[in-house]
């Protein structure tokens, strides 16, 4: 029963060692408030990120904003959200990705 205990005790050491050396980046990371689409800043749903907003309008021949593919396409829009983080929206107005804000 001692052995057994003794045993329990290691292995349970080792895996909190382990488990205590790994480190999780939270700036970069999706959970991170600041980067989550559920953040009214980062919502397509706020007008500054919305695709009605004439600053996001693919209709907009001036947009200073727009997302383009090799051939020129413009694929989409983005936007700097005020705590830095950089959003990323297709042309309907779909969030597709974003940029951490830089420290």
């Amino acid at each position: 029963m001692k052995a057994k205990n003794t045993l329990l005790i290691i292995v349970g050491s080792v895996i909190s060692a382990f488990t205590a050396a790994q480190t999780i980046n939270m700036e970069n990371s999706p959970y991170n408030m600041q980067n989550s689409p559920y953040n009214m800043e980062n919502s397509q749903y706020n007008m500054r990120n919305s695709p009605y907003n004439m600053e996001n309008s693919p209709y907009n021949a001036s947009a200073k904003n727009g997302v383009y593919d090799n051939s020129g396409n413009r694929i989409g829009y983005e936007v700097k959200a005020p705590s830095g983080v950089t959003n990323y929206f297709d042309n309907s107005g779909n969030r597709v990705g974003y940029t951490p804000a830089k420290r």
